[in-house]
């Protein structure tokens, strides 16, 4: 009666529903991964958040690196801002997803090391070529606060860090790639330049350009907040389960149809029924 099962044409479409099998229960899996992932980074930034500020200096080091740990985590820095050699940086949205700029300063501390600060995000002119007009930030020795971040690369932001571009931009926030563009811009006070950087927080700009970058959201749910990598994996494990059940209805379907044939017609051999 199931014979039929050994033809070329079920063969391959029971191959094809073995395979999917594993591919879906991978790709919930790989989901999972993803969820889990960012709920540990929820609660590093969580934490970072609440925890009292501390210098700047003290969790990164000039070529160093910022530790997962630490990212998000309230810094301080006591030094002056350097606009002489601002840039800003391409292709970055704001709170209402308008496309601009953020501007990125040196700022120079006390002890003569440099910290990068993303003082926030302003429009984009008229002209992508043109260095825009970026309102100046505190003048004289000031002492910022913001939340520390790791140096951004094109593997984990998915940015193509573009070559070429108009004098003083940029697409990534690198401190080394930033330090040596500086320094071969003639900027003597870029040589100890400190990993990572961080986003303003305080002072505000006055008049409220550039926009500071937002906080991001605080997050204690189990799923998270606009986390859709758990439903993702439990769909991925229904479709799964459910192919195996497709199959079993198919042969079915399939076995009805030939032995309605051959009750039809007992001297001819019933041809396979659509799948």
């Amino acid at each position: 009666m199931y014979r039929f099962l050994l033809t070329r044409q079920w063969v391959i479409l029971t191959l094809v529903a073995l395979l999917l099998i594993p591919t879906m229960i991978g790709l919930g899996l790989w989901q999972l991964h993803r969820h889990d992932h960012r709920q540990a980074l929820n609660k590093v930034m969580n934490d970072s958040l609440a925890a009292r500020p501390v210098p700047a200096e003290s969790l990164t080091s000039v070529g160093g690196t910022v530790e997962h740990k630490d990212i998000y985590r309230r810094v301080t820095a006591k030094g002056r801002f350097d606009t002489a050699h601002e840039l800003v940086v391409r292709r970055r949205t704001n709170a209402d997803d308008e496309i601009g700029y953020h501007v990125l300063t040196p700022f120079l501390l006390d002890d003569g090391r440099t910290l990068l600060v993303d003082r926030g995000w302003i429009g984009s002119p008229d002209s992508q070529t043109a260095f825009p007009k970026i309102p100046a930030p505190a003048s004289g020795e000031t002492t910022v606060t913001g939340r520390l971040m790791q140096d951004q690369t094109t593997a984990a932001s998915g940015i193509k860090n573009v070559k070429g571009l108009p004098d003083r931009q940029i697409m990534l926030i690198n401190s080394r790639q930033v330090g040596a563009l500086l320094r071969g811009t003639g900027d003597a006070s870029a040589k100890d330049v400190l990993g990572g950087y961080i986003e303003l927080t305080a002072p505000a700009p006055k008049g409220g350009s550039p926009e500071l970058i937002p906080s991001p959201k605080e997050d204690t749910s189990w799923i998270g907040l606009g986390d859709i990598n758990l439903p993702y994996a439990v769909q991925w494990w229904v479709f799964a389960a459910g192919v195996p059940f497709g199959w079993l209805v198919l042969v079915r379907r399939e076995a009805r149809e030939r032995a309605r044939r051959a009750a039809e017609d007992p001297s001819r051999e019933p041809e396979p029924a659509a799948v």
